[in-house]
């Protein structure tokens, strides 16, 4: 079973989510990098607001290519999430609700996901042309001289994921690795 969620995502919305599921997102999707974390949490400690409206939003951890003719964005593969560990506890605990990368994430993170009901998703490495044709729109909201790391609006239809980390702290990375072990032990 896929969940269909639509974007925002709500703390309900994220509660009925468990990791190992399948769910397909529309809506607003946010795209950062590492560059553009740093300058959150610049922005952030000078007591200035964010550029995007944080609250129930989605962040994907990826910069998009140019867009080829008839698509909106170019390839939008996920990078590796653990790169934004230093700023994801902080923004969730300001209501970050959804991120998407791929990999694994610090204790600091899971515990920050668990504490706040919110969700972290893997999207598939390598099928980045693939995710780019579920984006409907692409415009640069932020920070337009990081150039790939710029902070851009996505919107998304169907855009497919696995929940990675769920709202109570069950991680499929930690389940991989038990399961392993389980195995090997035969």
């Amino acid at each position: 079973m896929t969940h269909a969620i639509t974007l925002p995502m709500t703390k309900e919305a994220a509660a009925t989510l468990r990791a190992g599921d399948a769910v397909s997102l529309s809506g607003v999707i946010y795209t950062a990098r590492d560059a553009a974390h740093i300058r959150l949490c610049e922005l952030l400690d000078a007591g200035k607001p964010l550029p995007i409206d944080i609250n129930g939003a989605a962040i994907y951890y990826a910069g998009p290519t140019p867009p080829p003719p008839g698509f909106a964005a170019g390839s939008i593969g996920p990078t590796t999430s653990s790169r934004m560990d230093f700023a994801a506890p902080r923004l969730i605990r300001l209501g970050l609700m959804c991120m998407i990368g791929k990999g694994a994430r610090s204790a600091e993170v899971t515990e920050a996901i668990r504490e706040c009901g919110a969700v972290y998703l893997a999207a598939t490495g390598g099928a980045g042309a693939l995710l780019a044709a579920r984006v409907v729109s692409a415009e640069t909201v932020a920070f337009p001289e990081l150039g790939a790391e710029a902070i851009r609006r996505l919107v998304v239809r169907d855009f497919p994921a696995t929940v990675a980390t769920d709202s109570l702290g069950g991680d499929i990375y930690a389940q991989g690795r038990e399961n392993y072990l389980r195995e090997r032990r035969k």
